[in-house]
């Protein structure tokens, strides 16, 4: 350090040098967290730059260095608060919605409704009924013979076909 910096930059470079290796190790013991030390002491340091208090008269450095660094802890231990506040009612919300499908999965079912309808409007009427009975009403293919008047054989072709031509559509 020149003697020709300013008084301010002066004395914060003889804080930091003074002290920062024992507010570290102090930190080390109170956190017990080498990475989580050296950033909250980085940190105390940097607000005593950005506040620019007067730090030419202190009396007990280490003192004030302790409350700054307190201080950093306990609105460091806040913020976590908040955060894994945050977090719980996120996952809440998340479960709550667990049934729901996202805009991107409501987005491509519709699209796959759509080419699905396309694919139904080309299918013969019969072919069509037999597909939605079986696939939309579920029933099984002997009411759906029995319903429409035809063999269940008759159904499972119809089925067959109302299948090729979805597969074939899908395929484009």
């Amino acid at each position: 350090m020149s003697a020709a910096e300013p008084p301010f930059q002066q004395t914060i470079h003889e804080l930091y040098s003074n002290h920062h290796g024992w507010l570290f190790a102090w930190l080390r013991r109170k956190l017990g967290c080498s990475h989580n030390a050296a950033d909250l002491a980085q940190d105390t340091f940097a607000r005593i730059l950005s506040s620019r208090e007067v730090v030419a008269g202190i009396r007990e450095p280490r003192a004030f260095l302790t409350t700054t660094a307190r201080r950093l802890v306990i609105d460091q231990s806040r913020r976590k608060q908040i955060e894994d506040a945050y977090l719980r009612e996120l996952a809440l919300t998340v479960e709550s919605l667990s049934g729901y499908q996202s805009p991107e999965q409501i987005l491509t079912t519709l699209e796959a409704l759509e080419q699905i309808a396309f694919v139904l409007e080309e299918l013969s009427a019969k072919q069509r009924q037999a597909f939605l009975l079986y696939f939309l009403d579920g029933q099984r293919q002997v009411d759906i013979a029995l319903q429409m008047g035809i063999s269940e054989r008759m159904v499972r072709k119809h089925l067959m076909q109302a299948l090729l031509q979805c597969g074939n559509a899908l395929e484009v």
